[in-house]
Parts: structure tokens; C-alpha cells; sequence
């Protein structure tokens, strides 16, 4: 049987085998309902307060500024659309950039339909904004600066700490989407001056279902749902205890572990962007090489696109490398990361410049904890081969 390799660990991890074990007695004898006064329902909720301390540490937080949610896209929700409510009367402008997560960039088109006004600052051609242009972006009516840490599909890393003062300078608030960084980079939301950061467990080990957004002391927010008064009413709803300590459990093994993790991951990656580069001719690396994520190769294959099908569709070359991808036992992520089934060339991609068939020649290979020197190996061998049967059109159609 062929063996698999995974490399889409930017799109989910595996839950970590401790992580498992903490979460599996919250679905049986741990079971109570966090809001209840009974031995059961303290026992949860002292469960849930020791994962809201871990989480925090785990950022450099304190325990009452973090608040549990659904995910990564809950909360950044939860951090646009709730500066936006909360702070109407002060203005109704938002700055944020091209190369914005989903999550962020439908929130604020969403508000821009509510009478809003947003600026996505475009980034430069290495995928890293220049801070000088967010700034030249404040306006008197300015209520928020959201900027993603990390771009999920090129793995730039950003000037948070620096656009964050600008936001502090002009009395505006600041947000990052940290989602993709969080157990890939130590971060600090003292030292990094942020207002707001989204984060979620299943990108580093977790179980899916369960992430949070850190809200600065005194910072108000609208709610976006209502109900009990969960999460200081802010995420109401019964907190699912099983997801909160499985979240807090990765949370204390990322800290015990991050520091060896991100080396051995930087020698990896280096490993496999060096041996694309020379095995693949027409190959574009896209986002800066120093300053990205350790477990981030994205790059873009020329001569990929619009291969037609015998019914006549025009689908991106993309689509045929994922196919051939996961013929050969690879899993990764091929054009827009987190729209693989659509056809539409990827925002980021294009926001860097890269034109529309550059873009439909999409790859993202993206390493994690159980990631092997002969995964890298593998993938090195099958990758160029499977790149030239593609550009020659010697694939099986869709």
C-alpha cells in the first residue's frame, strides 16, 4: 500500500494523542454543563478556567481577555463586527489588506453593505505590507486596523507590532487574524501592542470546532449572538468543554515544544523549497523566504493553466495537480488554500502580482509535527515528474 504523506497541515492538523486523552473524560465523567452549580457542573468549570489560563500563556494573556468561540472565522467576526458596532458613533472606516483570510475579508464586505468604509492596503510583490501605507490609510473616521499575521496560503509573516503602535498613535483599534502563526511563532500580545487576536485550536494539534479571540482589557465590543450570558456575553451559548480542554491541552504542548518544532520544521522546509527550485524549471516562490512561517512552501508552477476537458470546461491547471497529487499519495493544498474546488484564481496570489494563469498554477506544501525528512524526499522525486506529465498534457481528464 503506498504511504501517504500529508502536507496540508496549514489547512488542519491531526489531533496530538495528548490532546486526546485530556479531552476523552469530559465526554463521559466530566460531562456538566459549566454554568451549573452542582459538583458536576464545577468540575467543568473549573476545566474550562485551567484551558482559558493555558490558551492565555500560551500568548502572554491574562485569563479574563480571552474568550472561547467556534473557530478562527468566529472570531474574527466577532473582532470586526463588534468594533464596528461598539464603535459607530466614532467613525465608520476600517483599514485591513489584499491579502486578508476569508474569514476577515467578508466581515468587512459584509459592513460595507452596512454603510461602512473599508481600505485593503495592497501588500508588495514579496506578499509583506508596508506599514508606511497603513498608515497614510488613517483617516479621522477610523475605527479599526485588522492585519493578518500570517497569510494562510504564503506564510508572510507581518509588521503586526508596528502597525499596532501606528493604531495606539492614532487612537484606533487593532486586530490580527493569528490563526495560521499560533504554535508556528512565539507571540506576545503585550510586547506586540494588539488590541485583538484570533486564534483557533486545529491548526496546532487541537480538535477542530473550538478557538477564541483575545480582547484587550476594556475593550468593548458588540456581541454578533445572543443568549445566556456565557463568555461575558460576548459568545453566549453552553461552552463545550471537551473542545475548550482539548484547546488548552495543545496550548501547554505547543509552549513545552515550540522552540525544537520550529527549527526542525525551518530545515525542512528549506529542504523542499531549494529542491523544487532546482529540480522544476518555470518555478515562482511566492511570499519573502526569511520572513515566513517554518512549515510554509507556496509556489506557482508556469505553464499549468486552463487545460481544457473533454466537455469543453476550462478548469485551472490546479485542478489536475491536485488529482495527481493525491494519485501518488500527496496531500497538500493546490491553487486558492482554502477554496481548493473553486476556479477562481486565488486573491493572494493575484495581490502579489502573480497573473491569472501564473495563479492557477497554484501549490501549497505545508509541514507539521509528524512531517519526515522522507516525506521530503518522497515528494521531491514524485513532484517534478507529476509538474512535466501536466505542462506536456499527458493527464487523465476530470
Amino acid at each position: 500500500m503506498q504511504k501517504s504523506v500529508y502536507l496540508d497541515y496549514a489547512a488542519t492538523t491531526p489531533v496530538d494523542p495528548e490532546v486526546l486523552s485530556a479531552m476523552v473524560p469530559c465526554f463521559s465523567e466530566n460531562f456538566g454543563n459549566a454554568s451549573s452549580g452542582h459538583l458536576k457542573g464545577r468540575k467543568a468549570r473549573l476545566a474550562v478556567e485551567e484551558a482559558r489560563q493555558k490558551v492565555a500563556g500560551l500568548i502572554n494573556a491574562s485569563p479574563e481577555e480571552i474568550i472561547f468561540t467556534s473557530g478562527g472565522t468566529e472570531a474574527d467576526n466577532l473582532a470586526i463586527s463588534g468594533i464596528a458596532g461598539a464603535s459607530r458613533e466614532l467613525g465608520n472606516h476600517i483599514i485591513t489588506t489584499s491579502i486578508e483570510h476569508h474569514a476577515v475579508f467578508e466581515t468587512c464586505h459584509h459592513l460595507q453593505k452596512q454603510g461602512f468604509e473599508v481600505t485593503f492596503v495592497p501588500v508588495e510583490p514579496d506578499g509583506i505590507v508596508d506599514a508606511e501605507h497603513i498608515r497614510q490609510a488613517v483617516t479621522g473616521k477610523t475605527i479599526l486596523i485588522s492585519v493578518i499575521y500570517a497569510n494562510n496560503e504564503i506564510g508572510t509573516i507581518q509588521p503586526v507590532k508596528e502597525i499596532a503602535g501606528i493604531a495606539r498613535k492614532y487612537g484606533v483599534s487593532s486586530h490580527s487574524d493569528a490563526v495560521q502563526a499560533i504554535g508556528r511563532e512565539h507571540i506576545d500580545v503585550k510586547e506586540m501592542g494588539v488590541d485583538m487576536l484570533s486564534l483557533t485550536a486545529h491548526k496546532f494539534y487541537g480538535p477542530k470546532g473550538i478557538g477564541a479571540l483575545y480582547i484587550r482589557n476594556g475593550l468593548q465590543l458588540t456581541p454578533i449572538l445572543y443568549g445566556g450570558g456565557q463568555e461575558k456575553g460576548l459568545r453566549p451559548g453552553t461552552e463545550s468543554v471537551p473542545l475548550i480542554v482539548g484547546f488548552g491541552k495543545a496550548a501547554e504542548i505547543a509552549m513545552r515544544d515550540m522552540e525544537a518544532e520550529i527549527k526542525r520544521l525551518k530545515l525542512l522546509r528549506d529542504k523542499l523549497i531549494n529542491g523544487i527550485m532546482q529540480s522544476i524549471e518555470g518555478v515562482l516562490l511566492n511570499g519573502d523566504m526569511a520572513k515566513r512561517l517554518p512549515n510554509n512552501v507556496s509556489v506557482c508552477f508556469e505553464g499549468l493553466a486552463f487545460k481544457k476537458t473533454a466537455s469543453g470546461d476550462m478548469p485551472g491547471g490546479y485542478l489536475y495537480l491536485n488529482r495527481e497529487l493525491d494519485k501518488h499519495g500527496i496531500c497538500a493544498s493546490a491553487g486558492s488554500a482554502c477554496s481548493g474546488t473553486e476556479a477562481t484564481p486565488s486573491h493572494v496570489l493575484i495581490a502579489l502580482g502573480r497573473n491569472p494563469e501564473q495563479a492557477q498554477g497554484a501549490l501549497r506544501l505545508s509541514l507539521g509535527k509528524w512531517t519526515t525528512e522522507a516525506d521530503i524526499d518522497n515528494t521531491l522525486e514524485e513532484l517534478p515528474k507529476i509538474v512535466e506529465r501536466l505542462r506536456t498534457g499527458n493527464t487523465i481528464r476530470l
